[in-house]
């Protein structure tokens, strides 16, 4: 179900025709890289987290991690993500397929700052073997991002 749901979202934007379902699974950062054939920074990774009581979801680049003080400095709570369970009851896919696209109402979108160094990025599709190749600009249009944040770290030269 929560395929369908991606994909008839991603239709009312002409790309459902660019799902690529896989035989193996892209669950992880790793996995999905391989099945994609790009490297694991390209992947953009869905965590999903609690902000007062708003399902929040963050896209991050594969290679970065929370950065706890700057999420916090963003959006003044700690970064509590949700449970698997809560992840499928509260945003409407299971981990392994979290993705901005399809989700249940009232949840939030935040694209992080770790994507920009890419043209494109690959995010689930709402199963854990599939994904969608997305430039900034269509990622940023489909996902209704409410904006781009800087809560990532470990993706930066030096970090």
């Amino acid at each position: 179900m929560s395929m369908e749901r991606v994909r008839e979202h991603l239709a009312r934007f002409g790309l459902a025709d660019r799902i690529r379902e896989f035989d193996e699974s892209s669950a992880t950062v790793e996995l999905a890289a391989r099945a994609v054939g790009v490297e694991p920074a390209r992947i953009a990774k869905t965590l999903s987290f609690m902000v007062a009581e708003t399902p929040t979801l963050v896209l991050f680049a594969g290679d970065a991690r929370v950065n706890n003080q700057a999420f916090k400095a963003t959006f003044h709570c700690k970064a509590k993500m949700l449970s698997a369970e809560q992840a499928a009851e509260l945003v409407g896919h299971a981990v392994g397929g979290v993705c901005p696209f399809g989700v249940n109402d009232g949840v939030e979108v935040f694209l992080d700052e770790s994507l920009r160094r890419f043209e494109t990025v690959w995010p689930a599709a709402g199963s854990s073997n599939s994904a969608i190749e997305l430039t900034l600009d269509e990622l940023e249009r489909v996902s209704g991002a409410r904006g781009w944040v800087d809560v990532g770290r470990g993706w930066r030269e030096g970090e």
